[in-house]
């Protein structure tokens, strides 16, 4: 099999042109409070934003696509696409750009970040054809992956490197005995890239296992943006300034040092009696549970064509301090792209972010 690097594809930086995004819309009962009508809300707001700067593509079951298309603007392109729930990022493909601009993708396999050694639910075999069918409804070319990897999991800079957590990709319930030196070279063949940067955890409570994309992410080549907190009595205390360690003595592919950004944590967020008991209870579902801890990270945003989309947790005085701290932050690393900042409390009540559920298609 031919893979990415032998055709001369590659992974751009999601801050490169893009032809649009995508995403799913959410319905799964046992995930999303009631019925998941509060989370439609928050995708549509999401997908409305993102559709001012950049195509939008909203993947839809059949059984949802009359309701969808209702609450959507009509610059909102619907398809119907089957899945077993709503995390485009992860279950989508990876689009790649190879000779001539050439339309290309990674099909990770999916494996609902775990399979059955504690993954999230069961079963994900619809999840796992939604990059095929991406693929094939813009005819573009399909490499299959030999190994489970996430599409929130990596990011890269677009030059040659790649962000990962070992947490995440080196966890047996991926991909079980599975070598660092066997990472790298699948992430390198199906990405593009000649560098791997690992970092250890990611964001403490975060269920997909450490997705990088919850943690840090390169904001311009050399300049990594890594959630930050200086609560001492927190976990994430320590992950965070082992994780700076680590970034500050890397290289990146490139040969150059990595210059470490600061983003300040969102004040903590725990699920409340009334959120998890709107959540269906099932054998193969998430069972949300009340106090329990949401891994919430400003990081988790989604760069589009001219704008920086990014989640806001924010309401009757909570959060609104490091709300405006985050945008403060954004503006000043991504000085020529406007600042949306979204309410995105019902999607992490769901179990991610913004940059979760949306996927970029690289292009013009």
């Amino acid at each position: 099999m031919t893979t990415p690097r032998e055709a001369g594809f590659a992974m751009p930086a999601e801050w490169g042109p893009h032809a649009g995004c995508w995403m799913i819309w959410p319905e799964r009962a046992d995930n999303w409070r009631l019925g998941a009508k509060p989370a439609q809300a928050a995708f549509a707001a999401v997908a409305s934003a993102i559709a001012r700067y950049e195509p939008v593509t909203m993947m839809v079951s059949a059984g949802q696509f009359e309701n969808a298309r209702a609450l959507l603007p009509d610059a909102v392109r619907v398809v119907e696409v089957s899945t077993n729930d709503s995390w485009a990022r992860d279950v989508g493909c990876t689009f790649l750009l190879g000779p001539d601009g050439a339309l290309g993708g990674v099909d990770w396999p999916f494996n609902a970040w775990g399979g059955l050694k504690n993954g999230l639910y069961f079963p994900w075999d619809l999840d796992d054809q939604v990059a095929a069918k991406m693929l094939g409804i813009e005819r573009a070319r399909r490499f299959r992956a030999p190994l489970v990897v996430e599409g929130g999991a990596i990011h890269v800079d677009g030059e040659g490197t790649v962000l990962v957590a070992e947490q995440c990709v080196l966890n047996n319930n991926r991909n079980e005995g599975v070598t660092r030196q066997e990472m790298e070279c699948v992430l390198k063949d199906y990405l593009g890239v000649s560098h791997v940067v690992w970092v250890g955890q990611g964001v403490p409570g975060d269920e997909t296992d450490g997705h990088i994309d919850n943690l840090a992410c390169f904001v311009k080549p050399g300049v990594v943006l890594l959630s930050w907190c200086d609560d001492p009595a927190d976990p994430h205390y320590a992950v965070s300034r082992n994780a700076e360690a680590r970034l500050l003595g890397a290289r990146d592919a490139k040969g150059r040092a990595l210059v470490v950004e600061r983003m300040p944590m969102p004040t903590p967020m725990f699920y409340t009696a009334e959120e998890a008991a709107g959540v269906d209870a099932t054998a193969s579902g998430m069972n949300r549970r009340a106090g329990e801890r949401m891994a919430a990270s400003y990081v988790n945003f989604y760069i589009a064509n001219g704008a920086i989309i990014a989640p806001c947790f924010g309401q009757e005085g909570f959060g609104v301090a490091t709300d405006a701290a985050a945008r403060e932050v954004l503006a000043r690393l991504f000085p020529e792209r406007d600042i949306v900042m979204v309410p995105a409390r019902e999607i992490l009540l769901g179990g991610g972010n913004i940059h979760c559920i949306t996927q970029q298609q690289a292009g013009g």
